[in-house]
């Protein structure tokens, strides 16, 4: 079993998620008494906030390179990063480490194909929603049309998660909004919906949509099993 590097803390919430998740499923797979040969970065999401709102992706790759290299030093045999919007700067990280980086759009986009869809909507961060780096890798890669909310729904989209969904805050009120959104995403023509951020499945689940929600934590954490237990190349 390959051990997993975990660059979480973009929020614990979802990180939480993750290891929970993986272990589940290497128990699933292996039975008895497995669990994940893992470790893992969490930061102190106020600081990664901060630079967020300021929009300083430069420090904030400057750190994730960083946590990156400290799971490399401490035995990872390949990394992924706990968060959607953390991806921002997957591709730079990827070129400072040695060892595989397993990007959260790849997964995401092999499993939206083997549903044989074309158009889907996508929800998350206004970083992932309004960004290129996880909607152009799904339309160059995958050959994907993709739909996203208009800039008044992003915006709402965006304040729940931040100061709801990442402090583990869970409102019914909120729970209708998301679900408006995703309705009108389905309107549109959306053939199945990416939760794109790793905190909304602590919202959303199957039942408050009726076409197939692409749940972009669990896919990505199960992923990661499947490479550490060497059946799949991703």
């Amino acid at each position: 079993m390959k051990t997993i590097g975990l660059v979480g803390g973009m929020s614990w919430e979802s990180s939480l998620e993750y290891y929970k998740i993986i272990n589940n499923h290497v128990n699933h797979k292996l039975g008895g008494l497995h669990s994940a040969k893992s470790i893992m970065y969490s930061f102190d999401f106020t600081d990664l906030e901060k630079l967020l709102k300021e929009e300083n992706w430069k420090q904030i790759t400057t750190l994730f390179i960083e946590a990156s290299r400290s799971l490399q030093a401490a035995g990872a045999d390949f990394i992924i990063i706990c968060s959607n919007t953390g991806h921002k700067s997957a591709d730079i990280i990827a070129q400072n480490i040695s060892i595989p980086l397993l990007h959260i759009a790849d997964v995401t986009g092999k499993e939206i194909r083997r549903h044989k869809m074309d158009k889907v909507g996508i929800i998350g961060t206004k970083y992932t929603m309004s960004s290129g780096y996880i909607i152009d890798r799904l339309k160059n890669k995958f050959g994907l049309k993709i739909i996203i909310p208009n800039d008044n729904d992003m915006n709402l989209l965006n304040d729940i998660i931040y100061n709801e969904l990442c402090g583990g805050i869970i409102r019914a009120e909120s729970r209708e909004i998301f679900k408006e959104i995703i309705n009108k995403l389905i309107s549109a023509g959306a053939e199945g919906i990416i939760l794109g951020c790793t905190e909304i499945p602590l919202l959303i689940s199957q039942k408050d949509s009726s076409v197939l929600l692409f749940n972009t934590t669990e896919i990505h954490a199960k992923a990661a099993v499947e490479y550490a237990l060497k059946e799949c190349v991703c």
